[in-house]
């Protein structure tokens, strides 16, 4: 008898290119019973109390902090970025813990509704088995997102993550059975991407969220529609990062160049269409040349590098892809937009001007660290250009006029726009885009709202029945 070939789900350090640790596929069966756990879970899970759930989760975020060396080791094994940004991010994994565990209850609570006639509430239920589909760019913080506030609520998860980061989603899951969740309530898939439409199928799969590209949101939002369940998206990014006529250079361009780079570029909120008046065009240009030629790339567990592999050799290999493609249609390549002549997923800091939306890549995203410029005459262009994608997640302005910065805020198409600031993160904030880059909301007291049931309870008396 033949025997079948394993198939394995492999985490490989995008610095060396070498090949860390291997993970066996999990079976249909096996991913059958997974779901069945999470659904008998979430029977005994749905009636804990916030106290003892809030316990839990807080035990959670302590153990990320004690181990937060361990775990931004581990991240930057498998996905590439600076030491320095995973233990950041094992830290803001913390603090979005923290603030469901102190805040659930009170978001949760019932919300009274006038009426004319006796009492009308709000009671907010928690709705089953979620199935979390997540990205590699932020390995714990993206399972954070979903996780904390949809467990916090009552409900249970299944995660399937990135298959490049299989390590850190097992060390999650044991970090949660360490802290004291129950067995089922949150639970690892080793399965691959192709995997995920019929585990959007499964009936005790009650809603879907995931942070991915447009394509798998497009495949994943079908799936969920056809099934009748409840989907958030959060896709692509192509932010605007407007900069007035006010400003302080130096500050622009340090703000817009630092936070492109943040993260080899492999952030879709990062600034990735710096758009500048023509007036100071030629200073911000040359300005943002220096500064990115002074930037060390290289190990990403030494210090005073500034720019990390990115997160494969694949992703290196279509960065420079696109660079390619927006040359050959015209962009001007001012700094960089070469692979680096070393082992590991490198590519150059590129700076690339003179794309018009006649070339390619001006509708598209680039993953990476590349940096493009655009110029406007008026700040109704600079509206106009922002808007001219079909993205829209995150967005800045930066400029000495507040009022006239938030003016201009309330004129881009985004769900969300910082002032003086990249995009950014926070707890209390909500995350989350309009048009291409999705729907739904995760952090800030609206993502908790999102997969619960917010049932009506109305009350009258017998004597006003008739």
């Amino acid at each position: 008898m033949e025997t079948l070939k394993k198939s394995y789900i492999k985490s490989i350090n995008p610095f060396n290119n070498e090949l860390v640790k291997e993970f066996e596929i999990m079976s249909n069966d096996q991913v059958d019973q997974i779901v069945d756990k999470a659904d008998e879970a979430f029977k005994s899970w749905k009636n804990t109390s916030f106290d003892e759930r809030a316990k839990i989760i807080h035990k959670v975020a302590s153990i990320m902090r004690d181990r937060k060396q361990e775990l931004g080791k581990l991240a930057t094994l498998e996905m590439g970025k600076l030491l320095r940004e995973s233990i950041y991010e094992v830290e803001l994994s913390a603090n979005i813990f923290d603030y469901y565990a102190d805040n659930a209850s009170k978001f949760l609570s019932d919300h009274p509704l006038e009426t004319e006639l006796g009492e009308a509430f709000l009671s907010y239920e928690p709705i089953g088995v979620l199935l979390s589909v997540q990205p590699w760019n932020f390995p714990y913080y993206q399972i954070t997102r979903s996780a904390a506030s949809a467990l916090m609520a009552g409900n249970t998860m299944v995660l399937k993550h990135a298959s490049n980061v299989p390590q850190c989603a097992q060390i999650m899951e044991d970090i949660f059975h360490e802290a004291g969740l129950p067995k089922g309530v949150y639970t690892n898939l080793f399965v691959p991407g192709g995997s995920v439409e019929r585990i959007v199928d499964n009936p005790k799969i009650k809603a879907v969220a995931l942070t991915g590209s447009e394509a798998a949101g497009g495949s994943i939002a079908a799936a969920a529609g056809k099934n009748i369940k409840k989907s958030t998206l959060e896709l692509g990014g192509s932010d605007p990062f407007i900069v007035l006529e006010d400003v302080d250079i130096d500050k622009a361009v340090e703000t817009a160049i630092l936070g492109r780079m943040w993260n080899a570029g492999q952030v879709c909120v990062s600034p990735k269409r710096i758009i500048v008046p023509e007036t100071i065009a030629e200073n911000f240009i040359q300005k943002a040349k220096t500064l990115l030629a002074s930037l060390k790339v290289g190990n990403p567990l030494e210090d005073d590098t500034v720019v990390a592999p990115l997160s494969s050799e694949k992703a290196a290999q279509d960065v420079a892809g696109q660079v390619e493609k927006a040359v050959a249609n015209g962009a001007k390549v001012e700094l960089g937009g070469k692979r680096i002549d070393r082992p590991g997923a490198f590519l150059e800091p590129t700076l690339l001007t003179g794309i018009t939306a006649e070339n390619p890549i001006f509708f598209e995203e680039i993953f990476g660290p590349v940096v493009v410029i655009y110029t406007y005459k008026t700040i109704e262009d600079a509206i106009e250009l922002a808007n001219a994608t079909t993205f829209g997640l995150g967005g800045s302005v930066f400029g000495n006029d507040i009022p006239k910065a938030k003016e201009v805020a309330r004129k881009i198409d985004t769900g969300m726009v910082y002032i003086n600031h990249v995009t950014g993160i926070a707890p209390e904030l909500p995350f989350g885009g309009t048009k291409r880059s999705g729907y739904g909301r995760e952090q800030s007291p609206a993502a908790i709202y999102e997969f619960v049931n917010a049932k009506l309870i109305r009350v009258t008396s017998p004597e006003n029945l008739y």
